[in-house]
């Protein structure tokens, strides 16, 4: 069910969209999961007071969801929706106690995360796979930001001029929950986006909102950013996976596998917790199994 103003979910959406200021994406995730949750409870239990939600409520929708062969990872996105939603509750002393505090996320194994292979990016970033036109340009620069910085899809539209310090050789991101981060590029990117900064100017002139990267003087749109990735990295990589996400996690264990501190990873990365970047220490360890492998005379 969509939120609407009597929605017991509206006024978070609102909190998340105004003082959190999450994407819209993501907004959107927390919509979808909370609606599910609501509308079970209607059909099933008729609570109409959020203080009469229970863990043993919440315990057999998501026993439902198993059920209906929902995956382990979505349901518990879904129970960490819960947990946001009644954490805000309890912020405005709606509840007393959150009736998710008791609930454990499901196990799952990890997989490792997937990446593009160096000699790859190199071939596609140092050859005329880009044509020689402003929109070429633009999509050169989307490549060379998300793997030189790892920043995410949504980070890279909403980047501005400003965000650029030759100076200091950093672009600063603003992250989620609107965390701000320094990350530090080459002078050649900087050159790069020197570059095309004048060129857009020459082109559009002054642009009101003067967001770094365009597409015919307008901001980038996210599917405009998945396109552009997933096209290119097909004419150099056979990896399945070829979202702009893909490129984060590229240059991520890029790092780790030449040697980078993890905390200085997960500080790039804008990760609140370790544990989400130490899934890149694995595809470290598989580098190092390989290596073992080829070179101990015993392996």
């Amino acid at each position: 069910m969509p939120a609407n103003e009597t929605s017991p979910i509206n006024g978070f959406l609102n909190y998340l969209a105004f003082e959190k200021r999450y994407s819209a994406n993501t907004i959107l995730s927390y919509q979808n999961d909370l609606s599910a949750f609501f509308e079970y409870l209607a059909i099933e239990y008729q609570v109409a007071d959020i203080k009469e939600i229970t863990p043993s409520i919440i315990r057999t929708w998501l026993a439902s969801l198993k059920e209906d062969k929902i995956s382990s990872k979505s349901i518990n996105r879904k129970i960490s929706s819960l947990k946001s939603f009644f954490k805000y509750k309890l912020k405005l002393k709606e509840i007393t106690v959150s009736p998710v505090s008791t609930i454990s996320s499901l196990k799952i194994s990890r997989r490792l995360p997937s990446f593009i292979e160096q000699n790859d990016l190199n071939t596609l970033l140092k050859n005329d796979f880009f044509p020689d036109t402003f929109e070429g340009k633009t999509d050169f620069l989307i490549f060379e930001i998300l793997y030189q910085s790892g920043i995410r899809r949504n980070e890279l539209i909403h980047l501005k001029e400003k965000d650029i310090d030759n100076f200091s050789g950093t672009i600063k991101v603003i992250g989620k929950g609107n965390k701000e981060r320094l990350i530090p590029v080459n002078n050649g990117l900087l050159k790069s986006i020197d570059e095309y900064i004048a060129e857009k100017r020459k082109i559009f002139g002054p642009l009101p909102e003067n967001f770094l990267l365009v597409n015919k003087g307008k901001p980038l749109y996210p599917k405009y950013v998945y396109n552009v990735v997933r096209s290119n990295l097909s004419k150099v990589s056979t990896n399945q996976r070829k979202s702009p996400h893909i490129l984060r996690h590229t240059f991520a264990t890029h790092l780790t596998n030449n040697g980078a501190e993890i905390n200085a990873v997960k500080e790039l990365l804008g990760h609140s917790s370790l544990a989400s970047t130490q899934i890149y220490t694995h595809n470290t360890i598989e580098k190092l199994k390989e290596v073992y492998k080829q070179a101990h005379p015993k392996s």
